[in-house]
């Protein structure tokens, strides 16, 4: 059986792990795009490595103190939930609603500032709790697992298990999770909606046809707009509806087939653990900017956060791109590849003058800036472009001693002077 468990409200849980006054009152995460790193005063930011918690390597507490974080200095309300308490759902309060609209709906909605830190922390001792007690472990979100104990735990001690396991991690991270068991990995994912809030839903494999009989098709994990709106038109509207239409998907081959399993709970994917990055990237969005040079200002801050990144991985990437979002959606991207080895100087001169060269609306404002490292090399003389090998090793090894002092005391300990 596989069990998947869904860490409830996971945001404003963890908060509640802190600050019990959170308890049983209307709770939201949520705000403005973390745009503090463009920040010219001190903050103190640390990189962390994942390990698979699905949370952004540059985390960054923000003051817990602040009233009305989420007003710009204007005072305007700014930004979206990001999750809310099941207090807050009772007013409408909603996972991307603006904050405006939160309010608006619950004027006593307690707004908390993220604290990407703590969730990173909890989820990753979650994760190694489970590694313990469990055989075999797949990360799937920040705030969910799978957990496969086939021939571990017999199906009809599974129930058991599983509420044990429940009240394990809620005695031990203070945690409300819910958990959802069946035969395959999207069926016990539908069945821990079921579970919802706090409990345990098992669906046994002679129960799955009553069980998906009369659910709507757009509660299945997997089935988005585009496939709700091609299931109804073939008068598809419920789960137990695909079942009895076997033939409309195989004729769909490998997708419809692929759909029909999951939905069934035939030939489900096995875990998998969190493969390799192949690639690094950070971005963000804010107000629209005109002025170039505070365009470039920002371009080489995200470089010198996303160089310390390449530096905490021990990679070497290859391969550059840049993606420059303008007003009114138009887009701007490149790429770039070369054979030289990666230091911080060279990155940041080479992404300004991609910039510089696919800057395709320059009297536009730009309201988002996204910059990615791909293909990594291993790290061999012979690898690398030998008439510049010896300059860019000795701005590497410069490159290491700042970046080992940043490791130490902050990303912001050392900034280049076109920053300030």
């Amino acid at each position: 059986m596989i069990l998947h468990l869904d860490i409830d409200c996971f945001f404003v849980s963890a908060h509640r792990t802190r600050d019990k006054s959170l308890m049983n009152i209307p709770t939201a995460v949520g705000g403005r795009s973390n745009l503090n790193i463009f920040s010219k005063s001190k903050h103190k930011r640390v990189v962390s490595d994942s390990n698979g918690a699905f949370v952004s390597s540059i985390v960054s507490e923000q003051d817990p103190n602040a009233q009305e974080y989420f007003k710009d200095e204007n005072g305007r309300i700014r930004g979206i939930i990001t999750t809310s308490s099941y207090e807050a759902r009772a007013f409408g309060v909603k996972t991307a609603m603006s904050v405006n609209e939160a309010l608006r709906l619950c004027p006593h909605l307690k707004m908390i500032a993220p604290n990407y830190p703590l969730y990173h922390e909890l989820s990753y001792k979650l994760l190694q709790f489970l590694e313990y007690e469990t055989p075999q472990v797949e990360q799937f979100s920040i705030d969910e697992y799978f957990a496969d104990v086939t021939g571990w735990v017999e199906d009809k001690d599974v129930e058991i298990f599983a509420k044990r396991l429940k009240d394990k991690i809620e005695k031990i991270f203070d945690l409300p999770i819910s958990i959802g068991v069946a035969k395959s990995k999207y069926l016990s994912k539908l069945a821990t909606e079921y579970a919802k809030p706090h409990g345990v839903k098992v669906v046994f494999e002679d129960e799955v046809n009553d069980f998906i009989k009369d659910i709507p098709i757009e509660k299945f994990p997997g089935i988005g707009q585009g496939y709700q709106m091609r299931l109804r038109a073939h008068n598809i509207k419920t789960l137990g509806q695909i079942r009895e239409k076997k033939h409309i998907f195989y004729a769909w081959k490998k997708p419809g087939i692929q759909l029909y399993n999951r939905v069934c709970g035939i030939k489900d994917f096995v875990l998998e653990k969190k493969a390799a990055s192949k690639s690094i990237g950070i971005g963000r969005s804010f107000d629209p900017i005109n002025n170039r040079e505070e365009i470039k200002r920002r371009i080489i801050i995200l470089a010198r956060y996303l160089a310390f990144l390449v530096f905490k991985k021990r990679v070497n990437p290859q391969t550059f791109f840049i993606k420059i979002k303008y007003e009114f959606d138009s887009k701007s991207k490149s790429s770039f590849s070369t054979n030289r080895l990666f230091s911080e100087k060279f990155f940041k001169d080479e992404i300004i003058k991609m910039f510089n060269a696919n800057d395709i609306h320059p009297t536009h404002s730009i309201i988002q800036l996204n910059i990615t490292v791909s293909n990594f090399m291993e790290q061999k003389m012979d690898s690398f472009n030998l008439l510049e090998y010896e300059n860019d090793l000795k701005k590497k090894q410069l490159n290491n001693k700042l970046n080992e002092l940043r490791d130490k005391f902050g990303v912001d300990i050392i900034k280049n002077a076109t920053e300030l």
